[in-house]
């Protein structure tokens, strides 16, 4: 396998760039809409229209959440560029492909490594669930 060409490195920051940007927009949309619903719930004397502004939040809280943690993603991802260490892979070592790579730019690891760590990372919690 081979390591990152600088024209590869280029537009994978302009990949990662464009998705920080969305992930920022996506965040102040949600937080805005959320504010709506709270103050929606806390107005409405219908149980029915207060739960289905209280799931609306909770929804709302989970996808700020989710996209919190892909913003931190791309925040160590660009880390690793100042680094040096974007495109290795962080169990093996070794160069992680372009392809990976463009299909999500905050990969952290190969393919089989990850296959590996999610499997190994579930069965972990399956285990503690029983």
């Amino acid at each position: 396998m081979e390591e990152l060409n600088q024209q590869q490195k280029i537009r994978l920051n302009k990949a990662l760039s464009e998705r920080e940007s969305t992930l920022r927009e996506e965040i102040r949309r949600e937080v805005i809409a959320q504010d709506d619903y709270v103050q929606l719930a806390s107005e409405v004397p219908d149980p029915g229209d207060q739960s289905f502004a209280n799931l609306s939040v909770d929804l709302g809280n989970a996808a700020v959440t989710r996209d919190i943690n892909e913003l931190r993603a791309v925040e160590l991802a660009r880390k690793r560029m100042q680094s040096g260490t974007y495109g290795e892979c962080a169990a093996c070592g070794y160069p992680i492909p372009f392809e990976r790579l463009q299909a999500m730019p905050t990969a952290e690891r190969c393919a089989p490594c990850q296959e590996n760590y999610e499997r190994t990372h579930h069965e972990g919690h399956r285990g503690a669930t029983m």
